[in-house]
């Protein structure tokens, strides 16, 4: 069974920094894209940034492209999504996804961006 595990959000101040983690079981990680998505109150869930199996290949929405980074220790069976240069738009919910498991989303993790 597909187990998402996301933490690290907090809150933070316009242009501060914050990195998330996505911990995963129940599938071979490693043989899997993933990707971070989220979703801010009154808004439908977004595509943030996605990583290929080995990492090398990323893509990122044109709001965070510049800011936020996404990487995977395959050995760790572990996702991250760094993100530098916080903005109050940046406030929602991110959750890790895989992509081949419809439906496979984690408990979320709150990330709020205020003074």
């Amino acid at each position: 069974q597909v187990q998402l595990v996301e933490s690290g959000g907090a809150l933070v101040q316009p242009g501060g920094s914050l990195r998330l983690s996505c911990v995963a079981s129940g599938f071979t990680f490693s043989s899997y894209a993933m990707s971070w998505y989220r979703q801010a109150p009154g808004r439908e869930r977004e595509l943030v940034a996605r990583i290929s199996i080995t990492g090398v290949i990323t893509n990122y929405a044109d709001s965070v492209k510049g800011r936020f980074t996404i990487s995977r220790d395959n050995a760790k069976n572990t996702m991250y999504l760094q993100m530098n240069s916080l903005k109050p738009e940046d406030t929602a919910v991110y959750y890790c996804y895989v992509p081949a498991f419809v439906g496979s989303w984690g408990q979320g993790t709150q990330v709020t961006v205020s003074s």
